[in-house]
């Protein structure tokens, strides 16, 4: 599966976004995605998590709150709801799926997921 994220842009402090995963090789509906990002300078962090069916979700302390992660798997999307949005929310956000096996890794574990695609940016202006 190759993922895709997208619906990043320039918006202010205290805005909002909404991003999108879209799959590609495979429908999104068979994976448990994450949603991270990465600022310049800085590792690459998890945001958020949603199970296949959509009823279990997880999120860094950081987000919780402001973000939500939701999924239509009829639509075949996975979305990142961000509002209240802060200038250090400015990063790449990615999503990625979790790994079948990831070897005791948590969904809170970066190196639990694979299939990265390419991110999209987000700045938040102040």
């Amino acid at each position: 599966v190759q993922l895709q994220a997208s619906g990043g842009g320039l918006v202010q402090v205290g805005g909002s976004l909404r991003l999108s995963c879209t799959a590609s090789g495979d429908t999104i509906s068979n994976y448990h995605i994450g949603w991270f990002r990465q600022a310049p300078g800085k590792d690459r962090e998890f945001l958020a998590g949603i199970g296949r069916r959509g009823s279990s979700t997880s999120y860094q302390g950081s987000v919780r709150g402001r973000f939500t992660i939701s999924r239509n798997n009829v639509k075949s999307t996975v979305d990142l709801q961000m509002n209240n949005l802060k200038p250090e929310d400015t990063a790449v956000y990615y999503c990625a799926r979790k790994k079948d096996n990831p070897a005791g890794g948590t969904n809170y574990d970066v190196w639990a997921y694979e299939s990265w695609g390419p991110g999209t940016l987000v700045t938040v202006s102040s």
